[in-house]
C-alpha cells in the first residue's frame, strides 16, 4: 500500500524509515513537511493515514474508489487535487489513463495512484537532488507530480497525432479501403483525452495566481508554466478533434461517390449488353417470317451489328467517363 514515507527537513531527507506515527509527529516541526506515496490502497489500509492526518472523508472516499474526474476541492486547510496520467499503447492504437489523488497540507502531501501510467519514483529522485526546491515545502512536491503528469501528455499526444495523420493519408489514397472504424475510435480516444486535461486548466490557474496560501510564492511561476503546457496540450487535441470530424465527413462523401461511380459503371455495362440480348431475343422468337432468314449472310450480319453497337456504347460511356 506504502509505497514510499518520507520525512524532509530543510530539503533534505531524513535518513531512516518512517512510520505512519512517526510522519504525523515530523509534521509539528515548522521546518520539516512529510510527502507519503500510496498505490490503490483499500478503505482499510488507508484508514490510519486517515486518522493520523484528519483527512476529509469525502476525499478520502475519491482517493480509495478512484475514477473522479480531474478536480481541485478545498476542504478547510486542506486542498485535494485529481489528476489523469496517460500513456499511448501504439498497437491498440489507444490511450491508457491512470489516476492521481492528491492530499495537500501545511506540512504534509499525500499522493494515491491508481494505474500503471505516470509512476512518481523518478519525481521523487530528482527532487530529492534539488534540495533549494523542497525547501519550499509541499507545494514544490505538487509542482514537480503536475509537472510530471503534464509532460507525459505530450508523447501520447503525439501517438495520437501519427495515427490521425495514417488515417487522413488513408482516406485521400486511391485505396479503397473504408477507414471510418478506425476514425470512430480515434474520436472517442481524443474526446475522452480531453476530458483528462481541460478541466485542470481552470485549477492550476487559481494555484498560480496564488489563491492558496499552502503554495510558497515562488513555486507559483513554475505553475504558471505547467499550465501553459497544458493548454496547448488541450489545443492539439481539439485540432485533432476537428480534424478527425472532417475527415470522417470526407470518407463519407468519397464512400458515395464511390458508390454512384460503381453505378454509373454498372448501369454502362448493362446498356451495353441489352443491345445483343434484345437483337437475339427478337431472333429467338418462333415466327417463320423473319427479316433475313433465307440469307447467307443474314446471321454474320446480325453479329457485326451487335459488335458495332457495343463498341459505339463502350466507346459512349468511356468518353463520358463511366467506365
Amino acid at each position: 500500500m506504502i509505497v514510499d514515507c518520507a520525512v524532509y527537513e530543510n530539503g533534505r531527507r531524513r535518513d531512516g524509515p518512517v512510520t505512519v506515527k512517526h510522519a504525523t509527529e515530523a509534521c509539528r516541526d515548522p521546518d520539516a513537511f512529510v510527502w507519503i506515496g500510496l498505490y490503490e490502497p483499500t478503505e482499510d489500509e488507508f484508514d490510519s493515514i486517515r486518522r493520523e492526518f484528519e483527512l476529509h472523508e469525502l476525499a478520502v472516499e475519491d482517493a480509495i474508489h478512484a475514477h473522479q474526474r480531474p478536480k481541485l476541492e478545498v476542504y478547510d486547510e486542506m486542498v485535494f487535487l485529481v489528476l489523469k496520467s496517460a500513456r499511448y499503447v501504439d498497437p491498440k492504437e489507444v490511450v491508457q489513463f491512470g489516476e492521481i489523488l492528491i492530499f495537500l497540507g501545511v506540512s504534509y502531501i499525500i499522493t494515491v495512484r491508481h494505474g500503471e501510467p505516470s509512476s512518481l519514483h523518478a519525481v521523487r529522485e530528482a527532487l530529492e537532488h534539488q534540495p533549494e526546491q523542497l525547501e519550499r515545502g509541499p507545494g514544490a512536491v505538487l509542482h514537480a507530480v503536475l509537472d510530471k503528469v503534464v509532460d507525459d501528455y505530450g508523447p501520447a499526444i503525439a501517438g495520437l497525432q501519427t495515427d490521425v495523420d495514417q488515417v487522413e493519408d488513408q482516406v485521400f489514397s486511391p485505396g479503397r479501403d473504408n477507414p471510418a472504424e478506425r476514425i470512430y475510435r480515434l474520436q472517442r480516444e481524443v474526446l475522452q483525452f480531453r476530458r483528462a486535461t481541460a478541466p485542470l486548466i481552470e485549477p492550476l490557474d487559481s494555484i498560480a495566481s496564488g489563491r492558496y496560501a499552502l503554495i510558497h510564492p515562488e513555486t507559483r511561476t513554475y505553475f504558471r508554466d505547467v499550465n501553459d503546457h497544458l493548454i496547448r496540450s488541450r489545443d492539439q487535441l481539439d485540432g485533432m478533434r476537428d480534424l478527425l470530424t472532417g475527415v470522417l465527413q470526407a470518407n463519407l462523401s468519397q464512400v458515395g461517390v464511390r458508390q454512384n461511380s460503381d453505378m454509373r459503371k454498372i448501369s454502362a455495362w448493362v446498356a451495353i449488353a441489352a443491345v445483343p440480348t434484345m437483337i437475339a431475343g427478337i431472333y429467338g422468337m418462333n415466327f417463320d417470317h423473319m427479316p433475313e432468314l433465307s440469307w447467307t449472310f443474314g446471321y454474320p450480319l446480325v453479329i457485326v451489328v451487335m459488335a458495332c453497337a457495343c463498341l459505339f456504347l463502350f466507346w459512349r460511356f468511356k468518353r463520358a467517363g463511366w467506365l
